[in-house]
């Protein structure tokens, strides 16, 4: 018969990968505070947004976020005290939207597009406009590109854009298609 100890400690081991795993993907991105250097900032309480202009920089974790400009959305939550009085106000961000040179990252993982919007409760990424993705050397575009930061998993959608045929010189709708590059070794 086997050590009844060694079979307790390959159980606590095996229970505690599964705890951190558990903690790690349980634990949303959006606990973690997000840093924004930009050159310019404005506050607008009424519609509960703030838009940065200028070398707009955004990190969160591992994520970072490059774009001209961001308008970050949040909500208004009130926190819990352990008194009955009124907790202190605390802000949760809803969604960004990046505009003008979007460039996002998430280790390995890198997009680009002209826009960008971040939904921060389902933890999705959207890169718009000429939407193209990295991972390592390989390379996907399309007109859409949706991150799912938590899965690490990218979906790449094609759409309609304006074409010209060359020989016969008139405008016409032509689908695109998602494009994808993969680098052997």
């Amino acid at each position: 018969m086997k050590n009844p100890h060694h079979f307790l400690l390959r159980f606590n081991i095996i229970t505690a990968f599964c705890m951190l795993f558990l903690i790690h993907t349980v634990l949303p991105v959006s606990a973690k505070p997000i840093h924004i250097e930009a050159d310019h900032m404005t506050s607008t309480e009424k519609t509960d947004s703030v838009l940065f202009e200028g070398d707009v920089d955004a990190k969160q974790g591992d994520v970072r976020i490059r774009a001209d400009k961001m308008t970050v959305f949040y909500s208004k939550k009130q926190a819990k005290t352990k008194k009955k009085k009124a907790g202190k106000s605390s802000q949760q961000v809803e969604k960004l939207v990046c505009i003008g040179n979007v460039e996002v990252t998430k280790g390995e993982w890198l997009g680009t597009g002209k826009k960008m919007i971040y939904l921060a409760k389902d933890q999705q990424i959207i890169l718009l406009d000429n939407a193209k993705a990295w991972q390592g050397q390989n390379m996907v575009a399309g007109n859409k590109i949706i991150y799912y930061i938590g899965q690490g998993r990218s979906e790449v959608i094609g759409g309609k854009t304006s074409a010209t045929v060359a020989d016969k010189g008139k405008k016409g709708k032509k689908k695109s298609r998602v494009n994808m590059t993969i680098m052997q070794k």
